[in-house]
């Protein structure tokens, strides 16, 4: 299991696949200081 982030640091580079296609580079592809991520893992 990962470590947690700390009040104030930094959130690891993660690249996620998009359900209709393509992908997300997190925090790489969010353009504000802040952001909320909500994973929904739906039907496996």
């Amino acid at each position: 299991m990962a470590d947690k982030i700390d009040k104030g640091g930094q959130f690891p580079e993660v690249e996620l696949k998009i359900a209709g296609g393509g992908k997300l580079s997190l925090p790489g592809d969010i353009e504000t200081t802040h952001a909320f991520v909500l994973i929904y893992r739906g039907h496996w």
